[in-house]
């Protein structure tokens, strides 16, 4: 009886040992969390515009992008291979972001558009974090936000006189 709980406990504790050094888990927790923080961060201004995909919704493409290339490099796929994982992240999210899209009754009405350009933009953004480019994540994050904000300022303020300012249907 010894004998079977003795390997019933190290096939447990075979399957948790992936992570092999704390240098491994500190990579794995800093590229989740950069990812997870960066697609809060754009999701932060989706909700905060009143948008269906908010917070958590980017949070989770962003980290589940991340996971997607990490767990694919601790496999050991070849760099040249996960382009087949790249291939699969944009496919599928870009599945999820067609739920955002909306075709109104008017010909020209589509909502959402914008959603889920940032909702695709997002899971680059994980895929960034999680490929350890964190500081190509970190800039792309920051020219989406000044997309997101800035640019229907300027759109504004750029508008014909004497007409209504309109904005992009999201």
């Amino acid at each position: 009886m010894a004998d079977i709980w003795h390997e019933i406990t190290s096939t447990v504790a075979s399957e948790f040992s992936d992570i092999t050094d704390a240098e491994q888990a500190t990579r794995i927790v800093v590229r989740l969390t950069m990812a997870g923080l960066l697609g809060g961060a754009l999701g932060w201004e989706r909700e905060h515009a009143g948008k269906a995909a908010g917070v958590r919704t980017h949070m989770l493409v962003a980290m589940g992008s991340a996971l997607f290339v990490l767990v694919a490099q601790q496999a050991g796929i070849e760099p040249a291979d996960n382009s087949r994982v790249l291939q699969g992240i944009i496919a599928g999210v870009g599945f999820l972001g067609a739920g955002t899209i909306l075709k109104g009754d008017a010909e020209s009405q589509v909502k959402g558009l914008t959603t889920a350009a940032g909702i695709w933009l997002t899971a680059a953004i994980g895929v960034a974090a999680g490929l350890g480019r964190e500081s190509t994540a970190v800039l792309s994050t920051l020219l989406a936000l000044v997309v997101l904000w800035a640019v229907p300022l300027v759109h504004d303020k750029v508008a014909r006189p004497g007409t209504q300012p309109q904005r992009e249907s999201e």
